[in-house]
């Protein structure tokens, strides 16, 4: 009886970590609508729970288990994710701005149509992440790995991305505008589809290897004080 109910949602309700706990059992949850604003959810095991539409502004998630969660259309801004298990969650829509995910583990989660402006991913353990459609203007993802990944319309502009894995990473309809990039590598990637405008050269060899358009080229030599004609 309990995993008959345990199967319906749980809507428009506001609820605190003992009304979490009370709904942790065999069966993920999902809420819809729900009003978790400042809630202690920290160390909680909510593997594979769905969140759709819900409030998690400022909410405590630090070292949570969140394997395979769904965050649909959710506001979390400040939200703190720092240590918990991120892996295959999914996070769609929603305004997720200056959240941290501090040394979280992010293999094959994706964001899609996300606000993640702010954002600190500082030591995050990533491997085959996803980003689409997803602001992270001025985040901060210090030696991030998007080694291999294909972007498309992300905003990076002003972001952290020093010493970051760019290597055969592909960009569509990006920006890097103005992004710290000293000691990323950017071998083999293709930045024809990307905004470069105002990067701080201080290696110019940070992009050898790497595809750019005549254009591009033009304006990074602009940046180092070149005249092209």
């Amino acid at each position: 009886m309990d995993d008959l109910f345990a199967s319906q949602p749980i809507a428009g309700a506001t609820l605190a970590r003992s009304d979490i706990e009370r709904l942790i059992g065999s069966a993920p949850r999902t809420l819809v609508d729900c009003d978790l604003e400042e809630a202690d959810l920290s160390g909680l095991d909510l593997t594979r729970w769905r969140f759709e539409r819900c409030n998690l502004r400022r909410s405590d998630l630090t070292g949570a288990k969140l394997e395979g969660t769904v965050w649909q259309g959710c506001r979390g801004p400040f939200a703190n994710f720092s240590g918990a298990n991120l892996s295959e969650a999914e996070f769609v829509g929603g305004d997720w701005n200056n959240c941290s995910m501090r040394r979280a583990s992010l293999t094959s989660s994706r964001f899609t149509g996300s606000k993640l402006t702010g954002a600190d991913f500082t030591e995050a353990r990533a491997m085959h992440i996803h980003f689409e459609e997803v602001l992270l203007v001025s985040a901060k993802l210090p030696g991030f790995s998007f080694r291999k990944e294909s972007l498309r319309r992300v905003d990076l502009s002003g972001a952290d991305l020093r010493k970051g894995d760019f290597r055969m990473t592909a960009f569509e309809d990006c920006s890097l505008r103005e992004a710290m990039v000293a000691g990323s590598r950017f071998d083999g990637s293709d930045l024809r589809g990307a905004d470069l405008g105002g990067l701080r050269l201080v290696d110019a060899g940070l992009f050898r290897g790497a595809t750019i358009s005549r254009e591009q080229a033009g304006q990074l030599l602009g940046e180092l004080g070149l005249n092209v004609r």
